[in-house]
């Protein structure tokens, strides 16, 4: 890996992007982290990549939020330098229901966040990593979900669509910018051990389905990390454009 890379976590303060956030440190990234709420959880990962010996920031946005996009960049430029790297992983589901039971407001900041919110991300990112904008290239890894293709019907279904939009999205990207120095993919967990589902309502929703995993139990944050920094690694330099199913076979 190049030296002195600075990498962006969104949603970092907890789950998959804290432990993306600390594996980054471990293979010598610098690394802000963004979070929405928790500045405890936050600081901790924080300190974690001090203790790497790797510069680390947290800081607190909504990325269904331009402003508080803009402000985040803003930070990373400031405290840490030119970005070089992104994981675009903030991302919400809402309380379960189908869909003609659907609350408009949770609609709206599922879509805000998970789609139009993770776009404007990486076009912030763009103009800072793309060789165009006088960047020095680098990589991107978008977070989706196995919920896109399977569709979650019964209390998901516009969580699923949502990622749905961040498979085409990745899609078109990655041929946009490749030209540009950037790398572009997407990984899709499937039912990971993380409070995403407590803070959904349905704290017990990864033990109930864990017998339709093929595998035979839920993936740990750590395994999700680990393919990700291999997406982002100078060993995967011909991947592009690839969503990688992290899901036990489901």
């Amino acid at each position: 890996m190049s030296s002195n890379r600075i990498l962006l976590v969104t949603g970092a303060s907890r789950g998959i992007g804290a432990s993306i956030a600390r594996l980054a440190a471990k293979r010598g990234y610098d690394v802000a982290i963004n979070y929405a709420g928790n500045e405890a959880a936050a600081k901790a990962v924080v300190e974690d990549i001090k203790k790497e010996g790797r510069r680390g920031i947290a800081v607190k946005g909504n990325m269904g939020n331009p402003r508080d996009i803009a402000n985040l960049f803003q930070e990373v430029d400031r405290q840490l330098g030119r970005l070089t790297d992104l994981v675009n992983n903030a991302g919400i589901m809402g309380f379960p229901s189908r869909v003609d039971a659907l609350d408009p407001q949770t609609l709206k900041e599922v879509i805000d966040v998970n789609v139009t919110g993770a776009m404007l991300v990486v076009g912030e990112a763009i103009k800072r990593i793309s060789t165009k904008h006088g960047g020095r290239g680098g990589t991107i890894v978008n977070m989706s979900s196995m919920a896109a293709v399977l569709g979650m019907a019964g209390d998901y279904v516009w969580y699923a669509a949502s990622k749905g939009a961040m498979n085409s999205f990745t899609v078109g990207l990655a041929r946009e910018v490749i030209g540009e120095g950037i790398r572009v993919n997407a990984v899709s967990p499937g039912l990971i051990n993380t409070d995403i589902h407590a803070s959904a309502g349905q704290p017990d929703r990864a033990e109930r389905l864990k017998s339709v995993i093929p595998i035979g139990r839920f993936g740990e944050p750590g395994e999700v990390a680990q393919t990700v920094l291999y997406l982002m690694s100078d060993e995967a330099s011909y991947v592009v454009g690839a969503n990688v199913s992290i899901s036990g076979g489901r």
